[in-house]
């Protein structure tokens, strides 16, 4: 995907002496170019006149009439690419379990958006849910306030991987990206496409709802590589709807529960020439921190005081390490709860 990316920004460059308009019209589909190609030739403005080939089956640039372009994909190249036909099930919510963890580079330069790749927050809202450990469990995705009813949107082009009910997920959306990743939508209340559909960044893809394991509406949002799941946040931000970057620098280390987004340590620089024995050391550390990790499952008759003197820490100190959980909560038998 990275050479794709320079490939497209060096065609830009190539065709600007061309065009007297650098704008840009992304289409996806043969459907969608050919209805643009009838609309501009019956008004004899701007008409497309003939297709380049750029080196990458999957784009074409298109020129008009008045010395204008535009991008398009060619759908039927991508769905001979085999990113689209490997580890391809309509059925199955991982499809990699076969690929071993050190199959994953320590590094991937992912291309989020570009000239023919946009961007739609699937929904814009605060988090309250974040990606990690919940209760014990990895909680794979970020949880936002949704009221059933409300339309869910594509975050990126892509195609529909699996588009049906599962267990926990409830009414559950998978689409594939070009760029390799997988993102998630979950527990809606109507899923409005299908296995095999090619959909745009901003298509309406469902209804939010409270389907599957929940405990009231929201949507569940992930991000995977290869199966494995990551911190959305590291690419999105929830609250202002908007792309961190345009090239995510996806660390292997990411992709644990036990890794979260955190804000300050985001540097581009060090993202790009970090070694692959930092990584490797990074990794290392977070395994001795999930090593060192205590849990302690509710009793009848346990109080939160009781349960930080059994384990020498405080009140205070295990709120902070398991979400929602205060000092007035009460505590449900069977619960599993963090305690260091």
């Amino acid at each position: 995907m990275r050479i794709f990316c320079i490939l497209v920004f060096s065609l830009l460059g190539l065709f600007n002496a061309y065009a007297q308009d650098d704008s840009t019209s992304v289409v996806l589909g043969d459907a969608q170019f050919d209805g643009e190609f009838s609309t501009i030739f019956a008004k004899g403005n701007g008409a497309a006149v003939d297709t380049l080939d750029v080196g990458d089956r999957r784009v074409r640039i298109v020129l008009r009439d008045d010395n204008t372009w535009f991008l398009i994909k060619n759908v039927e190249a991508l769905e001979e690419d085999e990113l689209f036909t490997s580890y391809w099930s309509e059925h199955v919510v991982n499809p990699y379990t076969k690929e071993p963890f050190d199959s994953v580079r320590y590094r991937t330069t992912i291309c989020l958006v570009d000239s023919v790749s946009h961007f739609v927050c699937p929904h814009k809202g605060k988090v309250f849910s974040p990606f990690g450990v919940r209760r014990g469990r990895a909680h794979t995705g970020c949880d936002i306030p949704y009221p059933t009813g409300t339309p869910v949107y594509c975050a990126f082009d892509g195609r529909v991987r699996l588009a049906e009910r599962h267990r926990g997920y409830g009414n559950l959306i998978i689409i594939r990206h070009e760029n390799g990743l997988e993102t998630f939508y979950g527990h809606l209340s109507r899923i409005d496409v299908k296995a095999g559909d090619w959909v745009h960044a901003g298509d309406l893809i469902g209804l939010g709802g409270s389907t599957g394991r929940s405990s009231g509406p929201h949507l569940h949002f992930e991000t995977r590589y290869r199966g494995y799941a990551f911190d959305p946040q590291w690419i999105i931000d929830f609250e202002s709807g908007t792309l961190r970057k345009n090239v995510f620098v996806l660390r292997r280390s990411y992709l644990s529960a036990y890794s979260r987004y955190v804000p300050e340590s985001i540097d581009e620089e060090e993202e790009i020439y970090m070694t692959e024995e930092q990584i490797r050391a990074e990794e290392e550390r977070i395994a001795k921190e999930r090593a060192a990790m205590k849990y302690h499952t509710i009793r009848s008759g346990d109080t939160l005081s009781g349960i930080a003197k059994k384990y020498g820490t405080t009140v205070s100190h295990i709120c902070s390490l398991n979400s929602g959980l205060k000092p007035t909560t009460v505590l449900s038998v069977g619960r599993k709860i963090r305690v260091h």
